[in-house]
Parts: structure tokens; C-alpha cells; sequence
């Protein structure tokens, strides 16, 4: 199979697993903090890393590596499952959707600064075409805005975006799965801390669809969705296989309609059908 379509395919599939990311969230914050929420996924995540690490004996970072290590464990591991369950105490998820289409945008900017990537024009106006209807359509359905939120999910995605551009060119030289479960074990002292320090005041007030949220994004969102996606990215191009994402909040928007019963409009549909077009659009031309 081509190198380019591999990528795709690993690509679409890790967008489709964080896909679920926001609507875990959203269930597991009604009973959980942020802070634990964040520390307590990647704890689990780092455990299970360690599990696959000590089963297939992978040859240890280099010491350069291990420095690239650490903006990836800011960006995906710490900062944006901080930032975005913070925003989501104080705006919708259907408003966070402005912010999760600029994401491919971000990601994108990092991949040409830190990976040497060099997209034709073409790319950047499907590019911003696409992340305008995204944003667009969140904008006039995300309902009303707050200023922390707002801020805080500006921060996640940038954090995001260069958590995923270092993690395409590590996954060069390391693999993908490997890229994420180094980051985890690299953030796992700190993690650990955060957890213990923030553990819920009563296990029993958690329900279960709090722990359902929790599960999936400690071993999806955090785990999984990353071995499929920075392999994407590594074989596919970061600002090429990046522009998937600008599916991802239409994604979302469904899970929410079948887990949380939100209403699935047809701008939604109609918004969902341009992105695709610019993501085709953007995929032929970069």
C-alpha cells in the first residue's frame, strides 16, 4: 500500500477515536474535576504504556529525543485534556467546536515550523475554507461564550498543535506508539501527584456514566488514538493528514446526539458535506 494512503487511513482512524474525546469529557466532568480527570486518564494510560513498553523491550530514546519528548507530554498528554475540561465547566461543547476546527490549522502552522513541511497555496485556502465553515457553523449553534472558556480552549488547541506536529517527527524515528507511551511515561510523576492530590472526596457520588467518560478517554483518547494518529501523521505529512480533524467535531456532534441526546441539524450536514470537500480538496492539493 502507498506510504500517503497508509497515512491517511491510520489518520482517519485516530481522528475518528479522539472524535469521542468531548463527549467523555463532558460525562465524566459532571462528577469528576478537571484536574483529577487529567491526572487520573493519564496515569491509567501510562500504565498500560508501561505494560506494551515492558512486552516488546523497544530500544530507549536518545537523549535528544527525550527532550522532544517533552512538548509532546505538554501538548497532548497534560495540556489539552486540562484546558479543554476546564473550558468545558464554562461553554458548550457545541461551542468548543469553534476552536477543535481550528485545530488542523495549528497543527498545520507547527508541522511547517517544526517539521520542514512545505504545502502548495492550494493547501492553506482549502485549509482555511474549511476551518471557517467549521467555525462558522459552531459560532452561530455554539451558544453564548465566556471569556475563560474561550481563552482556554485557544490554549489547548495551540498546546495540541504542537504536541502533534513533534510527535509526527518523532514517530519517524521511534513509531507511533512508542512516541506516545514515551510522553506518558516522561509525564507519569507529575500525573501521579495531581491524581493523588485530587482524588474525588466520595468515590460513591461518581456515577457510572462519569466512569464511562473516564474509561474511554484514560484508554482511547489518551492510549489508542495515538498510535493510529501519529502514524498518520508521520507517513502521511502533519499538514496533510492533519486537515481530517476538521471532521472531527461533526463526529462529535453525532456521538453527542447518541449518547446525550443533542439534536443533529441539517447545517450540520450541509457544513459536514464542505468540509469533506475541502479535506479532499486540500489532501490533492498539498
Amino acid at each position: 500500500m502507498d506510504r500517503s494512503v497508509e497515512g491517511w487511513i491510520h489518520g482517519l482512524m485516530g481522528m475518528v477515536i479522539f472524535s469521542g474525546s468531548l463527549p467523555a469529557t463532558r460525562l465524566a466532568v459532571a462528577d469528576l474535576s478537571p484536574l483529577f480527570l487529567t491526572s487520573g486518564r493519564a496515569v491509567v494510560a501510562a500504565v498500560l504504556a508501561a505494560a506494551i513498553l515492558a512486552m516488546f523491550r523497544p530500544k530507549l530514546p536518545a537523549r535528544a529525543d527525550w527532550v522532544a519528548l517533552i512538548p509532546v507530554a505538554a501538548g497532548v498528554v497534560v495540556g489539552f485534556p486540562l484546558l479543554t475540561a476546564l473550558a468545558l465547566q464554562h461553554i458548550s461543547a457545541a461551542r468548543s467546536v469553534v476552536f477543535i476546527g481550528l485545530l488542523p490549522l495549528a497543527t498545520a502552522l507547527f508541522g511547517v515550523l517544526r517539521g520542514g513541511e512545505r504545502p502548495r497555496p492550494m493547501f492553506w485556502l482549502f485549509s482555511g475554507i474549511g476551518a471557517a465553515a467549521v467555525a462558522g457553523f459552531a459560532l452561530v449553534n455554539g451558544g453564548a461564550g465566556s471569556l475563560r472558556g474561550d481563552l482556554s480552549m485557544i490554549a489547548a488547541v495551540l498546546l495540541c498543535g504542537l504536541g502533534y506536529a513533534e510527535g509526527a517527527v518523532l514517530s519517524r524515528r521511534l513509531g507511533g506508539w512508542q512516541v506516545i507511551s514515551w510522553a506518558l511515561l516522561l509525564a507519569l510523576p507529575l500525573m501521579a501527584a495531581f491524581a493523588l492530590a485530587t482524588l474525588p472526596a466520595s468515590w460513591t457520588a461518581v456515577g457510572a456514566p462519569a466512569w464511562l467518560g473516564f474509561a474511554y478517554v484514560s484508554v482511547f483518547s489518551m492510549l489508542i488514538g495515538f498510535v493510529f494518529w501519529y502514524r498518520g501523521l508521520a507517513l502521511g505529512g502533519t499538514a496533510r493528514v492533519g486537515q481530517l480533524q476538521l471532521l472531527q467535531p461533526f463526529i462529535s456532534l453525532v456521538l453527542s446526539a447518541l449518547l446525550l441526546r443533542e439534536i443533529v441539524s441539517w447545517p450540520m450536514l450541509a457544513t459536514t458535506g464542505l468540509v469533506v470537500l475541502c479535506v479532499a480538496g486540500a489532501k490533492r492539493s498539498a
